[in-house]
């Protein structure tokens, strides 16, 4: 068999989507391995959310380009998003055979037959019915804990800012026969936990099946197995979602909702299609609902004309939430998108990075400040293995998300455990084993 080897980067919808290479092309006489030295073919699955992403791509083909100098017969692979919005850029490098888009990875297996030196080849064709729901991916978690389950594909929101429309296509949902199975597949291959994903798991749709009936399809079919979903969009998440979260002891209690910003003025602009009013009234249902689940964020600093009264909001309504973590970053323009054509990017890089520091700044203080909330409480946690400190400590996630560790020689990855919280960090609570 040959040997394939993938470097996964992004989000966890690309994770997911290795996996189902790794599926689609070990039907065809290739075998994944972890050392790129031996590799026939190399590969990277990638991102183009943000331009550092794309980058650090760019610098890997060269590296990728030693192992084919050493053995010319190596082929080199750009899938997913990059693949997607770059094309023909990537071909004229002279240094990748194979370019393919997300909606393309069926026709990998005849894109790798086909390629040769100076014969580069590539697919890109967008599709609105492609879920590769007939798919078992081949999971690449170590620790056979946790497994991504993709439910929908495409984005139909077209935020001003985001490529992901551009580089995944239309938004079309997975036919939940398919995920229930993938779902049932998963807990009977001993795996405790799955996360559902998709660009906006709230607009899921399978004839008459939303996303809460398939939350709730999923948790009683599976009461053994813990569930986790990602991502939630404000315009959409509904009551009846958090109604099923409420009643089903096995689906976590976090939800990360992107706010982006606090300012109604750049939401409108960014396309968010919610007020900060609208977000806030939906935090306070989830609370309504469920006082103890855990909310996170993403959030974008210097976005095209933020004025520092914008700035502000956005800083006031971190306060007003009170948020668990978030994701932070500054605005990075994307090529072909609403804002990249309509919007200058008119925001000094200088004020970015300084916006982007405060709001770090205050996230890290509401971090802490969450987790000392939690001293004294009892959670139980799904081991993932030893903490990468100290090997007689084990670490996991307790159902908000938060990492927890805790002494322990007794148990080993995928057990559960009941703990108490002793004391934290702001991203780390340190517990004791209950009993």
């Amino acid at each position: 068999m040959k040997k394939l080897y993938i470097e996964t980067y992004g989000c966890q919808m690309n994770v997911a989507d290795t996996e189902v290479i790794f599926s689609l092309l070990g039907k065809h006489g290739y075998e994944r391995t972890e050392d790129i030295s031996e590799a026939d073919v190399i590969m990277a699955n990638t991102c183009s959310v943000r331009d550092n992403a794309e980058q650090r791509i760019l610098g890997r083909i060269e590296v990728f380009n030693q192992q084919k100098k050493a053995r010319p017969e190596v082929l080199v692979g750009i899938l997913g998003c990059m693949a997607e919005r770059l094309k023909e850029e990537l071909l004229q490098t002279g240094k990748v055979d194979i370019v393919a888009g997300p909606d393309a990875y069926r026709s990998l297996p005849l894109l790798l037959q086909n390629a040769a030196p100076g014969q580069p080849q590539i697919n890109v064709q967008l599709s609105r019915e492609e879920t590769y729901a007939d798919i078992s991916p081949v999971r690449i978690d170590r620790n056979g804990v946790s497994a991504f389950i993709s439910i929908m594909r495409g984005c139909n929101n077209v935020c001003s800012y985001c490529v992901v429309p551009y580089t995944r296509g239309a938004e079309r949902s997975r036919d939940y026969h398919s995920i229930v199975r993938e779902a049932c597949e998963c807990f009977e291959g001993g795996y405790k936990e799955i996360t559902l994903l998709g660009q906006n798991v709230d607009s899921y749709s399978y004839g008459d099946c939303n996303f809460a009936g398939l939350l709730r399809m999923v948790a009683e079919a599976l009461p053994g197995l813990r569930i986790r979903f990602s991502t939630s969009n404000p315009q959409d998440i509904s009551d009846e979602v958090l109604e099923v979260m409420s009643s089903h002891d096995n689906i976590c209690r976090h939800i990360h909702l992107p706010v982006q910003s606090g300012s109604d003025r750049i939401l409108e602009k960014m396309r968010r299609r919610y007020t900060r009013e609208w977000y806030l009234q939906r935090v306070a249902a989830i609370r309504r609902y469920m006082p103890d689940c855990a909310i996170t964020t993403d959030v974008i600093a210097g976005f095209c004309s933020e004025t520092e009264e914008d700035h502000k909001d956005t800083l006031s309504i971190f306060e007003e939430v009170g948020f668990d973590a978030a994701f932070m970053f500054y605005y990075s323009e994307r090529p072909g998108t609403l804002a990249a054509r309509k919007f200058p990017d008119d925001v000094p890089q200088e004020v970015k990075n300084r916006r982007l520091e405060e709001i770090i700044a205050l996230q890290n203080r509401l971090s802490l400040e969450s987790n000392r909330r939690d001293v004294g409480k009892s959670f139980r946690v799904l081991v993932e293995g030893p903490s990468k400190r100290n090997p007689s400590e084990l670490c996991g996630r307790a159902g908000n998300n938060k990492m927890c560790i805790w002494p322990d020689t007794a148990h080993k990855a995928g057990d559960f455990v009941d703990v108490e919280v002793l004391d934290c960090t702001q991203a780390t609570l340190f517990c004791r084993l209950k009993g």
